[in-house]
């Protein structure tokens, strides 16, 4: 279903109406029937849903509307980079909105996407946390988006940087044999989920701002292979504002949130009580006790988050039967060869340790323990880390 150009541009006028929210635009439509039926109404029928003060605003178009329907009708007219995918504006009640958001107080009036319309949102689990994670979080969650997407879920997250990142990385990285992504292309055929997204990135700006700029190249990743997604017109810088408010649709889009690591004062617990205030399931990764990142899922779980420790854990708790489910995969997904036993990874353990207490238990000489160090980091197993510090990657032997 496309929209001629004014009733795009009817759209845009409520969405840009001052004083006029989801909330009180809903019950505009509700009552109208249409966009196009608001904007027809006389103030007494108006008054009969809104305030005085809001019929004022909206008998005045935006100051901005025209420069808004032309950057928007320009946008819709450039066709993506990435094979295969489109740009759309989905307004409430277009059939292909997802009904998962339906179960807010206030869905979107608008949704801007840009990647693979044709597809659809599957099951799905949201992922989120720190932006600033530890090495085994950035890890930990990219594993659980690769095990996800390749159990047929579609991973959700906020594209931010961190462990919205390392989940979106994971998941892409599920549609290569070799464990990278390949943009630009379409899924494989024989991938678990074909006619749904791979993933989605909901973002806090308009479309046509990257945020961040580092994330340039997997934003055109996801692109590719899922979605792009927005309830903010095009233009729409990097507000802080936004960004918790963005929060609510990944709560919402996933059948369960999975927080990765989370300090206590965080936008990721703000989202696991969005999802807790909509009926979703919480899910929380334990940490290591020394690391903030971990005290905000500590947290969670102790006031009855489903502790997670693989990709079966969050298959049970959201009750989805998958093939996979037979073989008890880890959080890799089972597709990665096991970390090969090593003294000195034995020694390490999971948290943070310095050079000094590691040769202490080792009893090797500075610099073969420095050369071994410098191997696992260089094979991927260990993380050097500010003031001297080391970090064991992986899941356990």
């Amino acid at each position: 279903m496309q929209m001629d150009e004014l009733e795009l541009r009817a759209w845009l006028r409520l969405l840009l109406t001052p004083g006029i929210g989801n909330e009180s635009a809903r019950r505009l439509l509700a009552h109208f029937g249409s966009v196009r039926g608001v904007f027809e109404a006389s103030d007494l029928q108006l008054t009969q849903v809104v305030s005085r003060t809001q019929v004022e605003s909206l008998r005045h178009p935006p100051a901005l509307l025209d420069a808004h329907c032309a950057r928007t009708l320009l946008w819709l007219s450039v066709q993506p980079q990435a094979l295969h995918a489109q740009r759309a504006i989905w307004p409430l009640g277009h059939p292909d909105y997802p009904e998962a958001l339906l179960h807010l107080t206030d869905p979107p009036l608008l949704l801007f996407l840009e990647g693979q319309i044709h597809l659809s949102l599957g099951p799905a689990v949201s992922v989120v946390g720190s932006r600033n994670p530890t090495p085994q979080g950035r890890q930990t969650a990219m594993q659980f988006g690769r095990a996800l997407a390749k159990t047929g879920i579609c991973v959700v997250s906020g594209m931010a940087l961190g462990i919205d990142g390392a989940s979106h990385q994971g998941a892409l990285q599920s549609l290569s044999p070799h464990g990278a992504s390949s943009f630009p292309a379409m899924p494989r055929a024989d991938s678990p989920s074909p006619m749904y997204w791979t993933t989605v990135g909901v973002v806090g700006t308009g479309l046509d701002q990257i945020y961040p700029r580092h994330h340039r190249a997997l934003a055109q990743e996801v692109i590719a292979h899922g979605v792009l997604m927005s309830e903010y017109p095009l233009g729409t810088p990097p507000l802080a504002a936004n960004f918790p408010q963005r929060n609510r649709l990944i709560a919402a889009l996933g059948l369960g949130t999975l927080v990765v690591e989370a300090a206590m004062r965080s936008g990721s617990l703000i989202t696991a009580r969005m999802a807790l205030d909509i009926g979703r399931e919480v899910m929380a990764v334990p940490g290591s006790i020394h690391a903030m990142q971990s005290h905000g899922c500590h947290w969670l779980i102790r006031q009855g988050a489903k502790l997670v420790e693989n990709v079966q854990d969050i298959l049970e708790e959201l009750h989805i039967q998958t093939a996979t489910d037979k073989q008890h995969s880890p959080a890799s997904g089972g597709a990665e060869a096991p970390t090969p036993l090593h003294a000195v990874l034995d020694h390490m353990g999971f948290t943070p340790i310095s050079l000094d207490a590691l040769q202490t238990h080792c009893h090797l000489e500075t610099s073969a323990l420095q050369s071994e160090l410098l191997s696992l980091e260089l094979d991927g197993f260990v993380a050097r880390l500010p003031g001297g510090m080391f970090q064991r990657l992986g899941p356990a032997p």
